[in-house]
């Protein structure tokens, strides 16, 4: 039998057991640009790379704050993350008026998860094209989810999805022994040398192409963007305009002369 048989629709299983529409849409959140998060004893942080369609668009946004104590940050279709997101807006509402608390972390995610995985159960439904990274802090202190496609929600130390995010993921199991007790500002570093390590090498971030959202034990959710995180970028990457040049003009000093090369070599961002 040919693949297509089986992927018409998100209810009919192959023979091996699979949901091609769930996978497609898993392949959906690969192709969204990298975010990332970090969890500590006292704060919840969230980091994304911003694109633009092209030149004269402004840069799609990648962090949405839900409620004062948490936000979200996607890796997909932004479209599907609206959705999700004003459905997580109306959970959080909903808590505060009927039980006068925020809602739990644990408890949305969860009803998310139930409403993503009803979408492969339906015939005429597909699944949501987005994967989401829920953080922020609650009654039980920080916490950091992972929302996927399938309706699959598992709790993380530190994660790292969308394009190129396995570079970033390797930085943070590295480092991970060095998150619980880190500061807020020392998170924010973290997290931002994850996103740094899934760029090109041609890329770099900038004030225009990155935001964070912040959470702590008594700070609420607070995205920053533009201006606001300049000083981050300067004190986390202190040398990359600083002693990067004159260290690279001394190493190609130093180096023997070779001869010109027929034609320059191009990186693709795979």
């Amino acid at each position: 039998m040919f693949r297509n048989n089986y992927d018409n629709d998100s209810v009919t299983f192959s023979p091996q057991g699979r949901i091609f529409q769930v996978e497609y849409a898993q392949e959906a959140v690969k192709q969204g640009s990298v975010v990332v998060g970090i969890v500590s004893k006292t704060h919840a942080v969230l980091a994304a790379v911003k694109r633009n369609a092209e030149e004269l668009s402004s840069y799609q946004k990648k962090i949405i704050p839900v409620d004062s104590h948490y936000g979200l940050a996607l890796a997909g279709l932004a479209s599907d993350a609206r959705v999700l997101s004003n459905f997580m807006k109306q959970q959080s509402l909903s808590s505060r008026l009927t039980y006068g608390r925020p809602i739990l972390l644990s408890e949305i995610t969860s009803r998310v998860a139930d409403r993503a995985q009803t979408n492969t159960q339906q015939y005429g439904r597909r699944p949501y094209g987005v994967g989401l990274l829920v953080a922020g802090v609650d009654a039980k202190g920080p916490h950091l989810f992972e929302f996927q496609p399938s309706g699959i929600t598992q709790e993380m130390v530190a994660c790292g999805i969308g394009a190129r995010s396995q570079m970033a993921r390797t930085y943070l199991e590295r480092n991970l022994d060095q998150f619980e007790g880190s500061s807020r500002e020392e998170l924010i570093k973290h997290a931002l040398r994850a996103l740094n390590e899934s760029l090109p090498q041609d890329k770099e971030l900038t004030v225009d192409n990155t935001s964070l959202g912040v959470s702590g034990l008594e700070e609420n959710f607070t995205m920053y963007e533009g201006q606001q995180i300049a000083q981050w970028l300067d004190t986390t990457f202190e040398n990359r305009n600083d002693g990067g040049d004159d260290d690279a003009a001394a190493t190609a000093a130093d180096a023997p002369a070779q001869p010109e090369a027929a034609g320059e070599s191009m990186e693709v961002d795979s």
